[in-house]
């Protein structure tokens, strides 16, 4: 398969305490299959969709307690001067650019109101293999509490035109501030991601994070599969013009929603260039 541009969403892996236990919840929500565990890499564990690839997951590193959570990866063509970026826009490197055999190489980093995530400059491995359909990555978001942070980093970053979306009269979009980058042109069709502010709704506990998105034939099957599993519906189901989603944590405590991209209602919003 081709690459993927500079700035795009190229693969999303989640850390998990119990790794059995993830596979089998995701493996009954999304319809994934996995392949043998490496354990020259940690015990990295690849999923599949279709028999392509779509995600992964692995164990935490011995002695670590970090929390379970998905991240995003966005693709570069060099990983090291990505990092000089992200210093030099406010940014934090959490781990340095990393070759994984001849895989690719890798970096965790955190944007200025401290959502994670990370780069991918790829070599053998290229990243998803299927994306917008049933069971694959379908889109994502950065929530924040400070949006003029996350606006400023993002396009010095990666090669992103930003867009603001009009929430109309929509009385449920009151105070909403949603924005969106894309590569390339201006259209709908460019958008890589979505910049959501976080409002009261959101305890003030929850860090900024990024909310990876994975497709569904149906919504609301995929939320009565979670929920039956142990997982925590936060938000939805709920239509909107680009489909039928919902936000979850698993049962673990990583979050991610779901999405039927079939399943849409309402005009898409307008959007004025930033």
């Amino acid at each position: 398969m081709t690459g993927f541009p500079e700035g795009a969403p190229c693969w999303a892996d989640a850390m998990f305490a119990d790794v059995e236990g993830a596979k089998s919840f995701y493996s009954e929500v999304l319809g994934w299959t996995f392949g043998e565990a490496s354990s020259e890499y940690g015990n990295y564990t690849q999923a599949y969709s279709d028999g392509k690839a779509v995600a992964a997951v692995v164990p935490p590193m011995p002695g670590s307690e970090a929390p379970s959570q998905w991240c995003l990866y966005f693709a570069s063509p060099d990983a090291a001067a990505t990092a000089g970026k992200i210093r030099s826009a406010g940014g934090e490197v959490v781990m340095d650019p990393m070759q994984v055999g001849t895989f690719g190489t890798m970096l965790i980093a955190r944007e200025p109101s401290g959502a994670v995530f990370g780069v991918w400059q790829p070599g053998e491995h290229r990243g998803f293999e299927k994306t917008g359909a049933p069971g694959s990555f379908a889109w994502a978001e950065v929530f924040t509490r400070d949006n003029a942070k996350v606006d400023g980093f993002l396009p010095r970053v990666f090669p992103y035109r930003a867009q603001q979306v009009d929430m109309g009269d929509d009385p449920e979009a009151a105070g909403m501030d949603y924005r969106i980058f894309g590569l390339g042109g201006s259209g709908p069709e460019n958008a890589v991601l979505g910049r959501m502010g976080m409002g009261e709704e959101f305890p003030p506990e929850v860090p900024a994070f990024i909310q990876v998105y994975f497709g569904v034939a149906d919504c609301d099957e995929a939320v009565a599969k979670a929920t039956k599993l142990g997982g925590r519906l936060q938000f939805g189901p709920m239509d909107s013009p680009f489909g039928r989603f919902a936000a979850l944590t698993d049962q673990q405590g990583a979050a991610f929603a779901v999405i039927d991209m079939t399943t849409t209602a309402g005009e898409m919003p307008t959007t004025t260039d930033v």
